[in-house]
């Protein structure tokens, strides 16, 4: 029994096996097969994988090869050649050898001439054989070649720095000196550039071009033909070389514009002052006061707007000064002196001035007075006054051309020290009563002290209207006996009736 049942087991374990064998895969699956390569055929992929490498590392080194051996062969080339952005004396001899070079200069030296030119393109020659120009020996370029490190050539493929060497040439320095100083444009009129510069057409102010001249600056000029010699140029331009003297400034400069500006700018000022007859200050004059130095510098020559100023006060000022009347009795005089008339304050006025023309302005006005008067013209007192005649010994009250009122009055003694000053003065004050006081004397005690009911200042010094009721009379030649010490006596009525008519301020005119 239990054979059979083994048997039997063993058989449908078999079935089993044979069906899985030959069972066809399910949709969606791939059947996988994998075989394992034969062992000749391994041999054959490694055997290609080694050759491959092999071929790679000797093409780069026959490659690197090939490099060093052109590598090589340009360090042999440049051992006997000079590298590139090589010159000597200005020629370039890149590449070159240096018996080239030798060859080179030789040649130049026996055939060198140079080219002049001076201003207005004429040229003159310099010839090698009159300096007795000679190439020196040509160690210096032989060194140089020697010096250079050839196998360091790749570096100056990119390098743009030139190598510079200086071959000195041999000549006769006198013989050049002698002919640079003979050169025309050293001999020639040595005409001096001037610059641009602004000036006045008699308008406005314009610029002047600037000029170039025929000067030259001969330490330039040899340095310039030295040089070209030196480097075996063929022509040189001494305008070009900056060997003419050159303006500072030109047309197109900054400074010369600006300056222009500021002289226009002051030449725009009008001031005109409000006289008996106008007094302008415009352009005309004002030109006259402006300049420019040659740093394009503006000045504004204040001394001589001082000047002016004095001159205009000189003309306008009538403090003190002698003026030519006719008096209200219809005679003429003249009366000089005194504390009354126009005073220009020419300090001030002079600063104002220059302030004005420096901002350009346009205006009208009246001079800054230290002291005013009441019209301008010869008699600036104006048609109001107080008129004291000495030699009718009367006064006058004026008032707008018309008589306000009018008395005779009693003035001081015929002495030095006592006499009625002369003069054109103001009233400075008025005071009801009033204590006169005389000078103090030696005592210590005052000359006099006398009180009076009216009092009108006239000087500074004391003088004034006053009433005197200790004069038994005024006018005629009362003045020559009970003259004053100075003071215009009235009575006590003409003085109360002159005290209540006129105002602090009211010219007195005081003359013979």
């Amino acid at each position: 029994m239990s054979t059979k049942k083994d048997n039997r087991k063993t058989g449908e374990a078999s079935r089993k096996k044979k069906s899985a064998l030959t069972r066809k895969p399910s949709a969606g699956r791939k059947s996988i097969s994998r075989k394992k390569p034969a062992a000749g055929q391994k041999q054959s992929l490694k055997q290609k994988q080694t050759s491959g490498q092999k071929v790679f590392l000797i093409v780069s080194a026959a490659a690197a090869g090939c490099l060093c051996i052109v590598y090589l062969c340009v360090s042999f080339y440049f051992m006997k050649h000079f590298f590139p952005h090589t010159t000597i004396n200005g020629q370039d001899f890149s590449g070159q050898t240096a018996e080239a070079a030798e060859t080179f200069f030789k040649e130049q030296t026996e055939s060198y001439s140079l080219t002049v030119i001076e201003n207005e393109n004429r040229t003159e020659t310099i010839r090698g054989s009159e300096i007795s120009l000679t190439c020196m020996e040509m160690d210096e370029i032989r060194a140089m070649l020697k010096k250079q490190n050839a196998f360091g050539w790749l570096l100056k493929l990119w390098s743009k720095k030139s190598s510079e060497v200086q071959v000195e040439l041999s000549y006769d320095r006198a013989a050049l000196e002698k002919r640079i100083q003979s050169l025309g444009a050293v001999t020639a009129e040595q005409i001096p550039a001037s610059s641009a510069c602004p000036k006045y057409d008699g308008n406005t102010y314009v610029i002047e071009p600037e000029s170039y001249g025929t000067a030259v600056n001969i330490n330039a000029v040899k340095e310039c033909i030295t040089n070209s010699v030196q480097t075996f140029a063929p022509e040189v331009d001494l305008k070009q070389a900056d060997c003419y003297e050159t303006p500072k400034y030109t047309s197109q400069s900054e400074k010369v514009t600006s300056a222009c500006e500021t002289l226009n700018t002051c030449c725009r000022a009008s001031i005109t002052y409000n006289m008996d007859v106008p007094v302008v200050v415009d352009k005309a004059l004002i030109s006259t006061w402006l300049s420019v130095d040659g740093d394009m510098n503006v000045t504004l020559n204040e001394a001589a707007v001082r000047e002016w100023m004095r001159e205009f006060g000189k003309r306008y000022d009538t403090l003190g000064s002698s003026r030519t009347f006719t008096t209200p009795s219809g005679k003429s005089a003249e009366v000089s002196g005194g504390t009354y008339g126009w005073s220009v304050d020419e300090d001030r006025e002079t600063a104002l001035l220059i302030e004005h023309i420096k901002k350009g302005e346009v205006l009208a006005k009246e001079p800054a007075w230290c002291q005013r008067a009441a019209v301008h013209g010869a008699q600036d007192w104006g048609s109001t006054y107080i008129d004291v005649d000495l030699s009718a010994q009367h006064m006058w009250y004026v008032v707008n051309g018309g008589i306000g009122m009018q008395c005779d009055v009693v003035t001081g003694a015929p002495e030095e020290s006592k006499t009625t000053p002369a003069g054109v003065y103001y009233i400075s004050e008025k005071q009801s009563p009033s204590v006169l006081i005389g000078e103090i004397q030696a005592d210590g005690n005052p000359e006099y002290e006398q009180e009076v009911d009216y009092w009108m200042r006239v000087t500074q010094s004391g003088i004034g209207f006053h009433d005197a009721d200790w004069q038994p009379a005024f006018g005629g030649d009362l003045y020559l006996s009970r003259g004053s010490h100075g003071c215009i006596n009235m009575s006590k009525y003409d003085a109360q009736t002159l005290y209540s008519m006129i105002d602090m301020g009211v010219p007195v005119v005081i003359h013979y």
